[in-house]
């Protein structure tokens, strides 16, 4: 005798993912769910698909050699010859993976996520994820996610709200949301005479709005990460920088 799975198992195109971010790791899951049967949609705040990659100054290139950095069922482009590639080569290959894999059409740009809350009719199901993040279960026939989304481009318009069965966040640690040190009181940005720019704003200037926007100032540097050295190194080709501070507010 055969055995065969029940029909009553629910069919997964019935259960619609949310995924919340188009980058690296948002694709990824993107990919893996439609692999996996389910049916996800990806809300990307931005206008294109990407994450830091779609966003950075202009001299960034990979940092580590692109075969380690790759993904393992779609081989760099013949054309692309350097071993570390620059942000455009790399925002094009992530942008044919999306293609390559039906992941594009997935996705919904300029729609920034502004809240997501469970809602179940059953009282035990909301006390369990008020008090530590869910019932077991990655689906549930008793409550949905609410995910509500704004229009980036249109701000004014209503805010849709997407019922959904599962929710997977890939919104990284650099989501738009610049670290800011905290300086001393009376030693800040406050007392401060000169302009102060985070680095995720710099990202958003072409490399002529960058070089005028420092030209003939100087210019200093507060980190000592990546982010930090590439804009370091760029006002200094562009600007003739003589001299640039790192500064680490952890050693004082």
């Amino acid at each position: 005798m055969v055995s065969s799975k029940s029909s009553c198992e629910p069919n997964r195109e019935n259960y619609q993912v949310a995924i919340i971010g188009a980058g690296l790791s948002g694709i990824l899951a993107c990919k893996h769910t439609i692999e996996s049967g389910f049916n996800p949609i990806i809300f990307e705040a931005r206008n294109n698909l990407g994450g830091v990659w779609s966003s950075t100054i202009d001299s960034t290139k990979l940092q580590t050699p692109k075969d380690y950095f790759q993904f393992s069922d779609f081989s760099w482009p013949e054309n692309v010859s350097e071993t570390f590639p620059n942000h455009n080569h790399v925002l094009e290959y992530i942008t044919s993976y999306a293609h390559r894999f039906d992941v594009a059409s997935r996705i919904k740009f300029n729609s920034k996520v502004i809240s997501v809350d469970y809602v179940s009719s059953s009282d035990n199901n909301m006390r369990s994820w008020d008090l530590w993040g869910g019932n077991g279960e990655a689906f549930s026939n008793t409550g949905k996610w609410n995910v509500v989304v704004q229009n980036v481009s249109h701000p004014i318009e209503p805010r849709k709200v997407y019922e959904v069965d599962f929710v997977i966040m890939c919104i990284g640690k650099f989501s738009d949301l610049p670290n800011i040190p905290d300086f001393p009181i009376s030693q800040g940005a406050n007392v401060f005479n000169g302009d102060i720019m985070h680095s995720m704003d710099y990202a958003k200037m072409d490399k002529i709005e960058a070089a005028e926007y420092t030209k003939n100032k100087r210019v200093t540097v507060v980190g000592f990460q990546k982010s930090a050295l590439d804009i370091a190194s760029e006002i200094a080709k562009n600007n003739g920088t003589r001299l640039v501070s790192l500064h680490d507010l952890q050693s004082t």
